[in-house]
């Protein structure tokens, strides 16, 4: 990343902001007034969803001496939208250290949200110890390997990654999970809308951070003769848009506590920020998509 793109993106970090996805294009505007994914609201063939990220239950640290507040002030902004999400994802990091009870509490506070229904990738800090044993046996029902499934609803087809797992090599998808994508995908039309969740981006936002997937570039290769393809990840805690093609990734914010910026410091380690301020850092992400149209809407809102 360029001086010039990290200062045009700078002042996404920790704003609300609304992106509209046409065709591959991303066109950007501060949060205010009617958005699209507002406007779709009441349209029953809407596909909509929310994206939570990076809650860090049993996190303790001066950076947010409250996650679960913070996580369960988030799942009470979803429950207050004016509609009911299709569902709610959840891209990693739902705990801290992956103890069976940050597990069960995380999973309790999940079965409050009111969606459709709710789905998890794991993030690194979910496979402490154990490589997402605990992860698995909590969260892993109806997925294949690691971790990995798919679902097609509205018109939409839905891939959920995992590239956290072995905390010797993170950042990477490996020969199963590639090959589950080409198989995955063979079938669909290249005019079906195609979303992308991993906890890691699917792009080198700052691999010397371990913020990219090293072989991603192998799994982006079967998606890219689709015409609308949008990957949206956790890990990095701060809002960040990447375009190549029909490809647009996404990262989500947190709700527990900010990041620096990439290459800001000698690594990412949790921020403190100035009283009164975390809650502009933390937020929650709806994306809406109507069928027979190209344009994805995503609103980031910060945490109420």
């Amino acid at each position: 990343m360029s001086r010039r793109q990290l200062a045009r993106h700078g002042a996404w970090f920790g704003a609300a902001v609304a992106l509209s996805v046409v065709g591959g294009e991303v066109i950007s505007s501060v949060v205010g007034g009617t958005t699209p994914s507002a406007a779709a609201a009441d349209d029953t063939a809407t596909l909509r969803f929310v994206q939570l990220s990076d809650s860090h239950l049993g996190f303790t640290g001066t950076a947010n001496p409250d996650v679960t507040g913070s996580f369960s002030r988030a799942i009470d902004q979803v429950n207050a939208l004016p509609y009911r999400p299709d569902f709610v994802m959840h891209t990693g990091d739902l705990t801290h250290l992956s103890t069976a009870a940050q597990f069960d509490q995380v999973k309790q506070m999940l079965g409050g949200v009111r969606a459709g229904s709710v789905h998890t990738v794991p993030g690194e800090h979910d496979a402490v110890g154990d490589h997402g044993r605990g992860y698995l046996a909590t969260f892993g029902a109806g997925s294949a390997g690691d971790g990995w499934y798919s679902f097609d609803l509205k018109g939409v087809h839905v891939i959920a990654l995992v590239n956290t797992l072995s905390l010797e090599r993170l950042g990477h998808l490996g020969p199963a999970q590639l090959d589950f994508v080409r198989t995955d995908v063979a079938g669909l039309s290249s005019d079906t809308p195609i979303i992308v969740f991993s906890h890691i981006p699917l792009f080198a936002m700052y691999p010397a951070w371990g913020w990219g997937t090293d072989d991603a570039a192998q799994a982006l290769s079967h998606l890219r003769r689709f015409s609308s393809v949008t990957c949206l990840n956790g890990h990095v805690h701060q809002l960040f848009t990447k375009t190549e093609g029909t490809v647009t990734f996404h990262s989500a914010t947190t709700t527990a506590y900010p990041l620096p910026r990439p290459g800001v410091g000698p690594a990412p380690t949790p921020q403190t920020l100035p009283a009164g301020r975390l809650q502009a850092a933390l937020g929650i992400r709806e994306v809406s998509h109507v069928q027979g149209r190209t344009a994805l809407a995503i609103k980031d809102s910060v945490l109420a």
